[in-house]
């Protein structure tokens, strides 16, 4: 699984690493900023129409007001374009960060649990949330949110974790 436009990513890995999965986190987590643009839209929209023509200092407040939400829109965008999601053959990585780059990242061999979860919007949308657990008590990449295809997600890392999937005889035939 890969996304396309893996800008800067191979500064972080080591020469003898092999990328296994890079993905950013799915669009669902622009969608707050988003209807929040397009809200305050509306609503200046309807405002405008509803205010009377002798307060202009009124209409000019309600555009900046937009404009803001305009700009904490294009910054959530951008913060997303550079968010990664990276597995590699011996760590797990995340990305972060516009103006201050962070990047955490996990050893597998530290990994000692692992699940994930999909909130309804996530069924629906596509997204989901791994958790990672490991032995040490301050973990640096925990929780990731918003996910794109978490159950694929969750299958290549466990095959990561504890080798090539065999075929079990029998598996999948319900014997009641």
């Amino acid at each position: 699984m890969d996304a396309g436009g893996f800008r800067g990513l191979e500064r972080y890995l080591l020469p003898s690493e092999r990328r296994v999965i890079a993905v950013r986190r799915h669009w669902a987590r622009l969608a707050g900023p988003a209807l929040a643009a397009l809200g305050g839209l509306v609503a200046l929209m309807w405002l405008d129409q509803a205010l009377p023509r002798g307060l202009p200092f009124a209409r000019d407040l309600l555009l900046a007001g937009w404009v803001v939400l305009m700009a904490r829109l294009t910054w959530r965008v951008l913060e997303w374009r550079e968010d990664w999601f990276v597995v590699t053959d011996r760590r797990l990585l995340m990305r972060t960060g516009l103006v201050t780059r962070r990047v955490a990242m996990m050893p597998l061999i530290k990994v000692t649990d692992m699940s994930y979860s999909r909130p309804p919007a996530g069924r629906v949308l596509g997204y989901g949330e791994i958790v990672i657990e490991s032995a040490g008590q301050d973990q640096a990449l925990r929780r990731i949110r918003h996910l794109p295809d978490p159950d694929v997600l969750y299958l290549e890392i466990c095959e990561l974790l504890f080798g090539p999937r065999a075929p079990v005889p029998g598996a999948g035939q319900w014997r009641g």
